[in-house]
């Protein structure tokens, strides 16, 4: 019961994060969001895409359903389409761990993929994604605040946590 719990309030930061995120860049330039910075993604909106491809292909995993091939990798998409994609996912994720059981979550499923091979539990996987796009939001404050946005939100999980 704890690890469903745990898991369902990680999620739903998850998704209220991009929720944040999306509604505070929204507000900003194209220009600004597509400014060239030297970071892993050079850009606010190419950083945003990793992120969203990234719960797109945990989804898979953890759903245990390939990646099914809806035209996500579009290069050409717009700001909105990208932010609406975000949150899509992340919505997506979130409904996923929400109808997961605890006895799911504790199912260890095996990865074989070109960049690495492991076998863990579903809530590892879930740990993973989560962390990986709080580690990518970061850059985008840091992005952001190299090209003049300097009011980024704050998104932290305690914060989350005290004003829910």
């Amino acid at each position: 019961m704890a690890l469903t719990k745990l898991a369902t309030n990680y999620v739903d930061y998850n998704f209220w994060v991009a929720q944040k995120f999306t509604k505070w860049l929204s507000t900003k330039p194209d220009e600004l969001l597509d400014k060239e910075i030297p970071s892993s993604f050079s850009t606010i909106l190419k950083t945003i895409k990793h992120i969203w491809d990234t719960e797109v292909y945990w989804y898979s995993i953890l759903a245990e359903k390939p990646i099914a091939n809806d035209g996500q990798k579009n290069e050409n998409l717009s700001t909105s389409q990208i932010m609406n994609g975000w949150l899509e996912s992340s919505k997506r994720l979130s409904d996923l761990i929400h109808s997961f059981s605890e006895k799911d979550l504790m199912k260890s499923v095996k990865i074989e993929s070109p960049w690495f091979q492991c076998e863990l539990p579903k809530y590892e996987y879930l740990i993973q994604v989560i962390n990986h796009g709080t580690y990518h939001r970061g850059q985008i404050v840091t992005i952001g605040r190299n090209v003049g946005i300097t009011d980024a939100t704050n998104t932290d999980y305690n914060f989350y946590n005290v004003m829910k």
